[in-house]
């Protein structure tokens, strides 16, 4: 765990998807809409539990094109 706290690349990529998921977290409230909502809960829960920063980058790439795939559907 101390090891993941010192990888600057962990620390960078953590802080940018987390702030994404944080910012679709928050439109989604605003919004009234579930697409966004919850795409931003997992983006930031792909932050805390995925420990590289490649694999976050990866899954977070997908849940964004996952959101917009589904925001595409619904509306």
């Amino acid at each position: 765990m101390s090891n993941m706290l010192s990888d600057t690349n962990y620390l960078l990529a953590s802080l940018v998807w987390g702030g994404i998921g944080s910012g679709f977290l928050i439109y989604g409230w605003k919004q009234k809409s579930a697409v966004p909502l919850a795409g931003g809960v997992l983006l930031i829960a792909v932050s805390y539990f995925v420990t590289s920063a490649l694999y976050m980058s990866l899954a977070s790439l997908a849940l964004i094109y996952g959101i917009y795939w589904f925001s595409q559907r619904a509306g």
